[in-house]
């Protein structure tokens, strides 16, 4: 499959678990922490395998995304901890829904600059054969990738 698609899709999926939340009754705690937890782990790996291939890649294809890329980084690192906060909160903390709503804005925002904004030359420098094989190593690094969110390079300070 194609890198850029693989990656999409992730974002699709992510999208998905956010209208789910969005559309739970007030008092579903159980049904909030199921889609909270299923969140946690794609963006989780969604970030892992960014960070680890598909950044360094799309760096060196198309240097002129390496703003973006570092911007997208540092979303990561917002993100990665809130979801680690989230990990461990419990879904009848009164502040547990809003930090699903902020976690939701953070990664819609940075999803659309990452497919509007630089995406497409991404695809342009790198063509499809490379695009492919890309791909599969985003595949294969899905498998390797952690569940803690502090896991992911983003997480740490630098």
């Amino acid at each position: 499959m194609d890198g850029i698609v693989l990656l999409r899709e992730g974002h699709k999926t992510v999208e998905r678990l956010f209208k789910r939340f969005e559309k739970t009754a007030d008092d579903d705690l159980a049904e909030r922490r199921t889609i909270a937890d299923e969140v946690v782990e794609e963006l989780t790996v969604h970030a892992w395998i960014e960070e680890q291939v598909f950044y360094p890649a799309a760096r060196q294809a198309a240097p002129e995304t390496t703003v973006h890329i570092l911007e997208s980084i540092e979303e990561h690192h917002a993100v990665v901890w809130m979801l680690s906060e989230l990990k461990d909160m419990d879904s009848a903390d009164e502040r547990f829904k809003a930090k699903m709503s902020v976690l939701m804005e953070n990664v819609r925002h940075h999803v659309e600059e990452e497919e509007q904004d630089w995406f497409p030359d991404v695809r342009k420098a790198m063509g499809r054969n490379r695009l492919t094989e890309f791909g599969d190593q985003l595949e294969a690094e899905k498998k390797k990738a952690p569940r803690d969110p502090l896991a992911v390079p983003s997480a740490a300070s630098k």
